[in-house]
């Protein structure tokens, strides 16, 4: 006989983790009214095994500029975003949030002004050639 698996426990406790703090943390941050806060979207929470303390990583439409004022904003949310993962979990201790942008979404933005660099200076571009 075949072992039963639980679907929705398919994956490991901290991906799990992550990811229900994460939609935590999305939520809080909509009923927020903090105009610091606008076009902020949680991409990633990194939780330690021992849930003592978690690094919560954001990106901001209005790119790296706005970084400053959105930490600044975290910061003084804080107890606040702790309090609704202590109240919207079973965790058995709230992990202390730590905020930072994310440097996955930074790299890929270097990156992309890289590619766009090289398109602007392809003699064959310029040349109005077609790539195809």
């Amino acid at each position: 006989m075949a072992k039963r698996t639980n679907p929705k426990r398919n994956y490991p406790r901290m991906a799990r983790v992550n990811e229900l703090l994460r939609e935590v943390l999305a939520e809080a941050l909509e009923r927020i009214d903090d105009d610091r806060l606008v076009d902020v979207t949680v991409t990633n929470v990194a939780c330690e095994a021992d849930i003592g303390s978690a690094v919560v990583h954001f990106d901001v439409l209005a790119g790296a500029e706005a970084d400053p004022e959105v930490l600044e904003a975290f910061e003084e949310l804080r107890p606040r975003l702790q309090a609704a993962i202590n109240r919207e979990t079973r965790l058995k201790q709230t992990p202390k949030l730590t905020f930072a942008a994310d440097p996955v979404i930074r790299s890929a933005e270097r990156i992309d002004a890289v590619l766009r660099g090289l398109r602007s200076h392809d003699p064959g571009e310029a040349a109005g050639s077609d790539p195809a």
